[in-house]
């Protein structure tokens, strides 16, 4: 009795494992995968962390520096002054000493202010990088998966190519037996079923290296395989003719590069600011073992300002260069902003043409499955050749694969306008 128990229960754990096993994996559950195990987009999460430890650091100058530190000095003799021909020691040779300091500038003309928006806008920028960057990934995890889609498609028009020719030369093998046709017929019905069988490695291989893509894109094992949701499709919105220059200033890429040149802008302002004079507080308690004066500890307090005379024209250079570097940054955003509306525009014709090639493939496989029909009739009644039967069976896988290709290159098309229009 325990016996059937236990049988039942591992058949039905088997059955449940089966099904949860043979669930067809949708276009979404990839896409979820890449955003959360993508080895690059864990590696350009950190660009986003290291810039928000950048504004704490720039954060950091709008309070007090505080400084304390301590020590112990050895001298061969001791400091001593000379009165009236008499000579006084003035410190111990060996002493002790520390001191504790508070720093805050008060004002400094911009430059702390300048660091600071610096700072957040190349945390901004970086997080809209980010965000380009899982539209990438996502891109590619679609050019994957549809990939392995077409792929399977071809192999299994391949399929039937190899199942037709082989049949042909069933067919011719009769006929040569019955002495109708020559062995020519034969050797080129081989030569074509290597071909078509040649075709079909090579379309396995690209689908192997396609899930091998797709496995690393999700950041699953390479050995991963699983049956994909074929009813996955992509739809896209017409409206793109309307206003494209809104749709390019949400792109997250050209975002990235509108904070940048707002980043450029503070580090000139900065960079400005080195000309003129920084007001400063300090605040201090210094001691020093010394038992030859009155007063071992100073409290101090001091209200300064604080003007670079010559620096070698460090600040000149510093000042040129962040110039120069806004200049770069604002001609890359014209240029990212031009190749956005080209991205768009292409991928929009692609899509559109892509959508046109299915129609015409449609109606050419029927056409070309008739002549298949009308030859192989044409062969087994001794009126046509065996050439018209093998190349009407190439002209039928040629259709449907065309038919395959279109189909996907306007799903991959319309992911390319998704993604050029910042919606991915």
């Amino acid at each position: 009795m325990i016996f059937q128990r236990v049988s039942l229960f591992c058949v039905v754990f088997l059955c449940v494992a089966a099904q949860s096993w043979a669930a067809p994996l949708s276009l979404q559950e990839c896409l979820q995968k890449s955003r959360d195990n993508n080895p690059a987009l864990k590696s350009a999460a950190w660009d986003t962390r290291l810039a928000q430890e950048n504004v704490r650091l720039a954060t950091s100058s709008s309070y007090p520096r505080v400084d304390a530190q301590a020590g112990y000095t050895v001298q061969q003799k001791p400091q001593a002054v000379i009165i009236s021909g008499r000579t006084a020691e003035t410190q111990e040779a060996d002493f002790a000493f520390a001191g504790l300091s508070a720093n805050y500038t008060l004002y400094d003309f911009g430059r702390r202010d300048s660091r600071k928006l610096q700072a957040g806008a190349a945390a901004d920028a970086a997080a809209q990088t980010f965000e380009s960057k899982r539209g990438d990934v996502a891109l590619q995890t679609i050019e994957a998966w549809f990939g392995i889609l077409e792929s399977g498609k071809l192999i299994t028009a391949a399929g039937d190519e190899v199942a037709q020719v082989i049949e042909h030369r069933r067919v011719a093998q009769v006929l040569f037996e019955e002495g109708v046709v020559t062995r020519n017929d034969l050797l080129q019905a081989d030569v074509r079923l290597a071909a078509a069988r040649q075709k079909l490695l090579t379309l396995q291989n690209r689908r192997e290296n396609g899930w091998l893509l797709l496995n690393f894109l999700t950041g699953s094992e390479a050995g991963f395989r699983a049956e994909l949701d074929e009813s996955a499709a992509l739809t896209t919105d017409q409206s793109v003719d309307k206003d494209i220059t809104h749709i390019v200033l949400k792109r997250h890429d050209i975002q990235a590069l509108q904070h940048g040149a707002e980043a450029s802008d503070y580090e000139v302002s900065e960079s400005r600011s080195s000309f003129f004079p920084e007001l400063y507080t300090r605040l201090a308690l210094d001691y020093v073992q010394n038992d030859k004066v009155r007063e071992q500890a100073i409290m101090s307090a001091t209200l300064g300002l604080k003007f670079n005379l010559f620096d070698g024209y460090a600040s000149t250079t510093t000042r040129e260069k962040a110039i120069k570097s806004r200049s770069r940054i604002q001609d890359a955003l014209r240029l990212a902003r031009e190749q956005a509306r080209l991205e768009i525009n292409s991928a929009r014709n692609d899509a559109a043409v892509s959508k046109e090639r299915i129609a015409v493939a449609e109606t050419a496989i029927r056409q070309s499955e008739e002549n298949l029909r009308i030859n192989q009739e044409r062969y087994r009644e001794r009126v046509g050749t065996a050439t018209e039967v093998l190349d009407a069976q190439t002209l039928v896988t040629q259709t449907k694969s065309d038919y395959h290709r279109a189909y996907y290159e306007h799903q991959t098309a319309t992911a390319r306008l998704k993604h050029a229009t910042g919606e991915l």
